[in-house]
């Protein structure tokens, strides 16, 4: 049966699977070998060009849920989103970028694109009229996310592609807050998608990993650059990932279930001044977020009252989790300022809407009742 005619679950649990044809297992083998025989092979493996079989594999899974031909898997998120940047871009290139963007994205920009002789624009706004402004006749490429980190903000993806169709220029996308169970880039025109992959398609915080998905061609540039970068992730971990997508669209259609329950809840908290999540009617853009997405994503952000000190409340919360990363199965809050955009300037955090009071969360797959009951009791104590 073709890829394309199976539905989300069962591409998550059978596509790119590894047939155990030993011994009839039902999992996928571990491949652990970092040497393999070359003669007389149609390909030759090793682990830093990104064929292991399990490499291999689990690649095919995610091409499959984005919708594209091919895809490639990464160290990290930020290994794949550099390796695709310096595929495309090179000395006295140009990239329009989106000024709400992860900080851990914009620091990479800012720090070594000066070192390549690559240039850059961050628009002013996130609208369609926003990248064109930024283009430049040397223009190769332009960057979004949507919904953005932290503050949910949504891109217009079919007329951010459609402009770089026009300019005859390519455009890529972050999709790791929606992840493919709530939105397709690809279908919309987007030239190359990536992940990272820690987050939804690992799932369970305790897997680093990133992944780019997009036609066979632009795959093998990215691969050409890949391959000397030496981005490659480890089979143990690439088994680990494949197990865990198993159950992506079970995961992510739960939690994106809570996440807009918690975000109308929070909307109306009296300690609660504003809450950032596209489902809300209130958002901004919640009918553009309607009309590309088939779920909202279960990320969302909350500002709370100045009376409510962030740091205090986080620390009396008693079965959320003050964490770091985001998208596990279990529910987290993090203020932006501290962690994800720390490496941004008090005015820089400030242009883009990052108040102190800020505060991420990502919302697991809880009893949203519980979820609820904690947030109040620690607010609670704050007042």
């Amino acid at each position: 049966m073709s890829k394309d005619k199976l539905g989300l679950n069962t591409i998550c649990t059978h596509v790119g699977e590894i047939k155990d044809e030993q011994f009839k297992g039902a999992v996928s083998p571990i491949y652990l070998s970092t040497s393999y025989e070359f003669i007389d092979v149609d390909v030759k493996r090793y682990p830093r060009y990104f064929n292991t079989p399990n490499q291999e594999y689990l690649s095919k899974k995610i091409a499959a849920l984005e919708h594209t031909e091919a895809a490639m898997i990464f160290g990290s998120g930020m290994a794949a989103i550099s390796t695709m940047f310096l595929a495309f871009l090179k000395q006295g290139d140009h990239l329009v970028v989106q000024n709400t963007l992860y900080g851990g994205t914009v620091n990479f920009i800012k720090e070594e694109f000066p070192k390549y002789g690559i240039e850059y624009t961050f628009t002013n706004g996130y609208k369609v009229e926003d990248f064109e402004a930024a283009i430049k006749s040397n223009t190769k490429l332009i960057h979004i996310e949507t919904p953005s980190n932290p503050l949910l903000t949504i891109t217009d993806i079919k007329a951010v592609a459609e402009l770089g169709k026009v300019k005859g220029i390519l455009t890529s996308m972050d999709n790791t807050f929606a992840s493919p169970v709530n939105q397709l880039p690809m279908d919309l025109g987007i030239d190359m998608v990536m992940h990272s992959a820690t987050k939804y398609f690992g799932g369970h915080s305790d897997i680093c990993a990133g992944a780019v998905a997009s036609s066979e061609v632009h795959i093998q540039r990215i691969w050409n650059v890949g391959k000397n970068l030496g981005g490659s992730l480890s089979d143990m971990t690439v088994w680990m990932l494949e197990r865990s997508m198993k159950t992506l669209g079970l995961r992510v259609k739960a939690q994106t279930k809570n996440a807009l329950k918690l975000a109308k809840w929070l909307d109306k908290h009296p300690k609660v001044s504003k809450v950032h999540y596209p489902g809300l009617k209130s958002h901004p853009e919640h009918k553009l977020a309607k009309s590309q997405m088939s779920g909202y994503g279960a990320m969302l952000s909350f500002e709370l009252n100045d009376d409510i000190d962030s740091q205090q409340f986080q620390k009396q919360l008693k079965l959320i989790k003050s964490s770091m990363s985001l998208a596990g199965i279990e529910s987290t809050m993090l203020s932006p300022h501290l962690t994800s955009h720390s490496l941004l300037t008090q005015e820089e955090r400030d242009k883009v809407g990052i108040s102190n009071q800020l505060i991420r969360f990502s919302v697991g797959i809880e009893e949203t009742k519980d979820l609820k009951r904690d947030i109040d009791q620690a607010i609670g104590k704050m007042s």
